[in-house]
């Protein structure tokens, strides 16, 4: 068994106030930690894995093809492969959730990006 606390968990700026950390991975699936600061936005994306996940703190506003969804804590969600999505934070806390990913999730775009590099 491999385990990996979240309060151990290394944080990325993946935009400004948005926030991931890889946790486990196994050949199938991985999971991904993540945190929304208050007015932060996920910009708009789409990746082949299916994606399911659980908002543990906060609240955020899903938008998925165009739509908007209110998601709030102990709210689970799902995206489809190659579902276009983003999320907003128009709270005043952070939002704070766990993502899964099948299957794992190859190198993202944004760590291959230039300004990745320069943040180190």
């Amino acid at each position: 068994m491999e385990r990996l606390s979240t309060t151990r968990a290394a944080f990325e700026e993946v935009a400004d106030g948005v926030h991931l950390a890889d946790l486990q991975t196994g050949e199938r699936a991985g999971m991904v930690y993540w945190r929304i600061e208050s007015g932060a936005t996920l910009p708009s994306h789409t990746h082949a894995n299916e994606q399911i996940g659980f908002v543990l703190e906060g609240e955020l506003t899903a938008i998925v093809e165009g739509e908007e969804y209110a998601l709030a804590a102990g709210d689970a969600y799902m995206f489809r492969s190659d579902e276009r999505h983003g999320a907003e934070n128009r709270s005043g806390e952070d939002a704070v959730g766990i993502g899964v990913l099948a299957p794992p999730r190859e190198e993202p775009d944004w760590r291959r990006t230039p300004s990745a590099v320069e943040r180190g």
